[in-house]
């Protein structure tokens, strides 16, 4: 297998062979980590109606993943705090490369291409100094480590990229060191934003929630520039204010909703396929909740056990829980399946819509 990738790089290398595409990997169009009833853990690859097309085996709990934006290529992370990442080639489960946090870091779980595919962003704890940073890896150079820059702030969980090749961070605020697990270490004085950076990793503008225990987590982009941001509440649950928002650079944050049925935890955020609606969900609550996109009005709320992962569809958004069932959710909502397996907190669109 070692020398049949390397003829067929050495190919690709001199342009005699035709570059993969996600077609060679069975047209999926999300990603997925799951568990398997027996305990192990793997990258599931699920097409427009959830029906899965691929699985690969993980060594342990993976949390979101990032797809090249035209191979078939994705990057499975760990769960907070990790220290590993796979790039995985989706045609066949190989390992491309095995990516490890520089000494003195760890990931966040999450990462994302740049809109050629030829650099890796990854989030990641500089756990001595308590402060977030940004890594760059060069795919052309086998996923070699050639830099990092700041996150703009402490703990940064979700990254994305914006449609001016720039970046929009999720920093939580919230101190973790390996040595402590997943214990947070500076609840009182965490001071949770949103980033946004430039290419090169210049800060460019950061807001703040207006409670510093509103932590930052997720993040979707739409097409035109709009960010939606999901929250987790590190006070009492009970006293958790709205934990959903819009946001355009230079205006303030547009907050969505109420906490009422989320528990103080939002798992995942997404917009629809046509971009109109945003959609939240708690795992912790049992529930997914769909806000119109212009007015910020709730325009649906689900009651499903152990919901979380959530992504834009073809007509408006699909979801997946951790009891393997796949959900077709907007303003109608339909079962499309059920598997034997445990989706984790991220479904990823391979294709971004909306």
């Amino acid at each position: 297998m070692a020398n049949r990738r390397q003829f067929l790089a050495g190919l690709l290398a001199t342009g005699l062979a035709p570059v993969p595409t996600w077609a060679d990997a069975g047209n999926p169009a999300y990603l997925s980590a799951a568990r398997l009833p027996d305990g192990r853990y793997v990258l599931t690859g699920l097409d427009r109606e959830g029906v899965e097309r691929f699985r690969i085996p993980l060594p342990d709990r993976g949390h979101a993943a990032a797809a090249h934006p035209t191979q078939p290529i994705a990057v499975a992370f760990a769960r907070r705090p990790g220290r590993f990442a796979l790039v995985l080639d989706c045609r066949d489960g190989a390992v491309l490369a095995q990516l490890h946090s520089p000494e003195g870091r760890h990931f966040y779980g999450h990462g994302s291409f740049d809109a050629s595919g030829d650099y890796l962003f990854t989030t990641e704890n500089d756990y001595d100094a308590g402060e977030g940073r940004i890594g760059v890896w060069d795919a052309a150079k086998g996923y070699a480590r050639i830099g990092e820059f700041a996150s703009g702030g402490v703990g940064p969980h979700d990254i994305k990229l914006l449609p001016d090749g720039g970046f929009v961070v999720a920093n939580g605020g919230i101190d973790t060191h390996p040595d402590s697990g997943r214990l947070k270490l500076n609840l009182s004085t965490m001071q949770p934003n949103l980033a946004y950076l430039s290419a090169t990793g210049a800060l460019l503008e950061n807001v703040a929630p207006a409670h510093h225990h509103a932590s930052t987590r997720h993040l979707a982009v739409r097409a035109d520039g709009l960010v939606a941001v999901g929250m987790q509440w590190q006070g009492d649950v009970a006293s958790a204010p709205a934990l959903v928002a819009l946001h355009r650079r230079g205006a303030p944050l547009q907050m969505l909703g109420d906490a009422s049925a989320l528990d103080g935890y939002v798992g995942s955020i997404a917009f629809s396929g046509d971009g109109a609606q945003v959609a939240i969900t708690s795992p912790r609550g049992g529930t997914l909740e769909v806000f119109d996109a212009t007015s910020g009005a709730l325009v649906q709320r689900l009651a499903e056990a152990d919901i979380c992962g959530v992504a834009a569809a073809d007509h408006g958004l699909l979801a997946t829980t951790g009891l393997g069932h796949v959900i077709r959710a907007d303003t109608a909502t339909q079962t499309l399946q059920s598997a034997s397996l445990a989706y984790d907190n991220h479904l990823v669109a391979i294709a971004p819509r909306g």
